[in-house]
Order: C-alpha cells, then sequence, then structure tokens
C-alpha cells in the first residue's frame, strides 16, 4: 500500500486567518504521521480562547465523534460558564455544512473540527450523466455552507455546486455561502490575446445568479478574481499552513532563499519569504509558449549553496516548477523544496515531481490526492481547521470574539 507524509496542525493558536504565522526558526507544534491510504489521521483544532484534541477518530457511537473541550487558562466561574454556553451555542442548528462529492474528506475534517456533522444530502447522477441533488433535512431559516472543490472534473463538481446552491435557495436557507477550497477557473481572469473569454467572471456570475449570498475561497491565482463577484468574499491563504510546517525543519536562515517560479508569482513569494525570517528572494524568468507549456530562460538571484524554497499557489502538470527547479541545480542550490496550496496534478506532473529534482514537494489538502500519485518526497497538509475556524468567524452568531464578550 501506497504511503505518504500527513501533517496536521496541533495546539496552535492564530488570531489571524490570513497568512499569519511564526518565524520559522520558532519551536514548532506539529504533529507528524506516516499514514497509508486507508488509515486514520489525527485531527485537532484551536482558536484564540481554548482548543479541541481529536487525537484519534475516537469512539464514534451515533456517528458523530466527541471532541473534547480543554481550557488553556484558569478562569472565574462566570466566564467559565459563559465560554460553556457559547461553545454549546456553536453547535445549535442554525448552521449546517454540507459536503459536495469533490472533496468528501476534507469536508468531513471541518466538520469535525467544528463539532458537527455533516449535513445529510442525496447527490446522484442519471443515466444520460444529468446531476440530481436533494437535501434529506430541513435548512429552512439556517446558515448553511457548501464545501464543494471545482476540481477535475471541473465542469462536473461546478455544475454540482450550482445545483446545491439552487437546492438550498429554494428550500428557504436564511444564509447560503459556497466553500471553494479550489477555485479551478481563476487562471481565466483576463484576456491574453485577441476573443478569449474571460471565464472566472463568467462562473462568479453563474455562483452569484444561482442564489449565492457569501464565498469563501482558498488562494485564488489572482486577487483580482474577488472583484468578479457581485457577494462578499472572503480569501484564505493556506501560506500560514504550510509556514508552520517549514517551522519544523532544522534549516539554518543564512541557508534558505525563497524562490518565485515566475514573475507573476514574485509579489506571493516576497510575502512567503518576508514570513521565514526575511528570506533572500530569487525569481525564475520564464517564457511560456502555449498552454500547460513552459520554457525556463534564465535565473534572477542567488541560490549557490542554499536551500531553495519554490513557492507557487497550484502545481498542474509540472512544468514550470520542474524546470525551474533543474535550473536551480544548475545554479548550484543545495536542496530545492516545492511548496503550493493546490495540488492539481495533471499529467505527467507526478512523473516530474518524483524525478528526484525535489526534497520535499509539500501541498494541501484543497484537492485531493488519488492514491495513485502518491510518491516518497510528497507530504500533504490540512486545512481543514483553517477553514472550520474561518466559517465559525463568518457565522454571524458563532465568532470566536464573542466568546467572553
Amino acid at each position: 500500500m501506497a504511503s505518504l507524509t500527513i501533517i496536521s496542525p496541533c495546539n496552535s493558536s492564530s488570531s489571524s486567518l490570513s497568512s499569519s504565522s511564526s518565524s520559522l526558526f520558532a519551536g514548532s507544534s506539529l504533529s507528524h504521521k506516516t499514514v497509508g491510504y486507508n488509515q486514520s489521521r489525527s485531527r485537532t483544532c484551536a482558536s484564540n480562547s481554548f482548543k479541541c484534541n481529536l487525537p484519534q477518530p475516537v469512539d464514534i457511537g451515533n456517528g458523530k465523534p466527541t471532541v473534547p473541550i480543554v481550557n488553556e487558562r484558569t478562569l472565574p466561574k462566570f466566564l467559565e460558564s459563559a465560554r460553556m454556553e457559547t461553545s454549546v451555542n456553536r453547535n445549535g442548528g442554525k448552521l449546517k455544512v454540507f459536503s459536495g462529492t469533490a472533496n468528501p474528506a476534507l469536508s468531513q475534517e471541518i466538520a469535525w473540527y467544528m463539532g458537527l456533522e455533516l449535513g445529510k444530502i442525496n447527490i446522484k447522477r442519471f443515466a444520460d450523466g444529468e446531476i440530481y441533488v436533494q437535501l434529506q433535512e430541513s435548512v429552512r431559516g439556517c446558515d448553511v455552507y457548501l464545501v464543494q472543490s471545482t476540481c477535475p472534473p471541473a465542469n462536473e463538481n461546478l455544475m454540482e455546486l450550482l445545483i446545491m446552491v439552487d437546492a438550498c435557495r429554494r428550500a428557504s436557507a436564511k444564509n447560503i455561502t459556497v466553500v471553494i477550497p479550489y477555485f479551478g477557473y481563476a487562471r481565466a481572469d483576463r484576456k491574453t490575446q485577441g476573443r478569449e473569454s474571460i471565464a472566472a467572471k463568467l462562473v462568479a456570475n453563474l455562483i452569484t445568479e444561482a442564489g449565492a449570498n457569501r464565498v469563501l475561497a482558498c488562494d485564488l491565482h489572482s486577487g483580482q478574481s474577488m472583484g468578479y463577484f457581485d457577494i462578499p468574499v472572503d480569501h484564505v491563504h493556506c501560506q500560514s499552513v504550510i509556514l508552520d510546517y517549514l517551522a519544523s525543519k532544522t534549516i539554518s536562515s543564512d541557508d534558505l532563499v525563497v524562490v518565485s517560479p515566475d514573475v507573476g508569482g514574485v509579489a506571493r513569494a516576497r510575502s512567503f519569504a518576508k514570513k521565514l525570517s526575511d528570506a533572500p528572494l530569487a525569481i525564475v524568468d520564464k517564457r511560456r509558449h502555449g498552454h500547460n507549456v513552459a520554457e525556463v530562460m534564465n535565473l534572477i538571484g542567488d541560490v549557490k549553496g542554499k536551500v531553495a524554497v519554490m513557492v507557487d499557489d497550484m502545481i498542474d502538470t509540472a512544468g514550470t516548477i520542474a524546470k525551474g527547479a533543474a535550473l536551480l541545480h544548475q545554479e548550484g542550490a543545495r536542496e530545492v523544496y516545492a511548496c503550493c496550496s493546490h495540488a492539481v496534478f495533471s499529467p505527467p506532473a507526478i512523473d516530474r515531481l518524483s524525478s528526484g529534482l525535489f526534497q520535499e514537494v509539500i501541498i494541501t489538502n484543497t484537492l485531493p490526492v488519488a492514491e495513485k500519485n502518491y510518491f516518497p518526497q510528497l507530504t500533504v497538509l490540512s486545512v481543514a481547521n483553517l477553514l472550520g475556524e474561518t466559517i465559525w468567524r463568518v457565522h454571524d452568531d458563532c465568532s470566536v470574539s464573542s466568546i467572553f464578550q
């Protein structure tokens, strides 16, 4: 059975949800384990005021995992009772989370973090390929969160999301928030040649017209995509999850260099480098001759004898990042790490990533990774806690800041 490294954040507390992290060289609070595809992972959660530890799938009993609450401080009784009352209210019936078929494992982890059961929903395909969606519990007057990535097959999953939104709207849901860990059409965000479509705007219109009231997305390909929606967009960065993992690496600050695989990713890489003890920055200059085809031209910056950390928002066919890694080795880099939020992994990505160019390939689980795509250098980090806490904070009556009010 193939295996990979899965990292779950443990006992960490953060006051910011977007791209905030401790220094690379601060003590790490991550738990590491290697598991098989069908083994269980550890799940944890954290907030500003208390922490919940779920070290094992534990006793499932009625199908709902038990989440013990551990208080981190000694509180007066009236504050403690208020905190417990708020924690109980958080699990009230006015918030419901439903999962599409794109990434049910991530949806289940989010629900475990939140101490909720996933809502009951029936999704099936007819013989001709049409999608049928039926909610199997009432959502009248509820805040509904629909977790669905537009990962491959992108069009199938997008259509499924739209029908889920329509079902919730017709069932009289109070608010409908679509949680899109991976927004697949974000790359088509502008016209680079004449007579091209801007599909990102089209998809934004479809989601809005279907009846969504809010969008929660992770690491959009470009920030301008938020402006395509006529409804509020919460843009969550997975950068902090990757930074927390890199904090566990025993790498000297003098040996580090952060590398942007293309000019378009410089802002992302610069932000990442600033949080890695203000590490130096290098840029790979490439010229693209066609879609999914890239040719590396030269390197801007010094990587000789250093540990290079390549940062991108996604890895599709891995042509850009693999050719960039080969150039870094030619320029004398000692080790090369690849970090990205979205692992699309279209062929021949796995062959390129497992060819020995990378010391480690660090991704998140915004997209599901098939067992056949596992390789020894792959490390998957969970963003379930990040998304779960964001959902709580977006939810009007259950924000963490209200616990001690």
